[in-house]
């Protein structure tokens, strides 16, 4: 079971100049400002930007499917051709993330609410 996509996370060079045109472009101050991520709502949809997303390997943006059980999800995905782009990993209050590259090499992120 999923709840859509409601995450959309960029990769950023230069953090400060992209949370300027963000702010701008979405018309809302960021809900998360911090060295290693910001975080905009708009409209129940989190829009980040994660400076650390081109070390990473982050080639784009990376639309974040909101799902139940991050691990089944990350198998079907597997089973299906896909390739794993790390591990689950935590990154605040539980939240569980993971991005999977699909048989056509497709980023799909997957994010588990704590």
């Amino acid at each position: 079971m999923t709840d859509g996509i409601k995450t959309l996370i960029f990769p950023v060079s230069d953090v400060t100049r992209a949370k300027t045109s963000f702010a701008q472009l979405l018309g809302v101050e960021p809900y998360a400002d911090q060295p290693y991520y910001v975080g905009f709502k708009v409209n129940g949809q989190d829009i980040g930007l994660d400076p650390n997303g081109h070390r990473s390997g982050m080639t784009g943006p990376v639309a974040y499917l909101h799902v139940e059980d991050i691990r089944k999800s990350m198998q079907v995905l597997l089973e299906a051709g896909g390739e794993a782009q790390g591990e689950v990993r935590d990154v605040g209050n539980g939240r569980l993330i993971v991005t999977v590259k699909d048989a056509d090499g497709n980023a799909i992120g997957l994010l588990q609410e704590g």
